[in-house]
């Protein structure tokens, strides 16, 4: 543990960051998950784009808080928006 005061604040923020980060990254690998589950099972359109719409929401909400990278965050939703425009044909 670290001895100066200031240390110990970032130590118990850097806590802190790494559980919001980690929710937040699990989020993610859930709607993804969510979607390419209902792709597999022939869900309607209508489901479909909502679940993309949540994916992409939280892709790039993950970009603007800097969890991941922001060339990582287009390439994914490139390959899923690629799997739903397979899927709906």
């Amino acid at each position: 543990m670290a001895n100066i005061k200031s240390a110990q604040k970032s130590a118990r923020q850097a806590v802190k960051r790494r559980e919001v980060n980690l929710a937040r990254k699990t989020a993610i690998k859930t709607s993804v998950k969510k979607l390419l589950t209902a792709i597999e099972k022939h869900e309607s359109p209508a489901v479909l784009t909502t679940l993309f719409n949540n994916a992409q929401a939280q892709l790039a909400r993950a970009k603007g808080k800097g969890l991941i990278c922001a060339n990582t965050a287009s390439r994914k939703i490139g390959r899923l928006a690629k799997r739903l425009t397979k899927a709906a044909k």
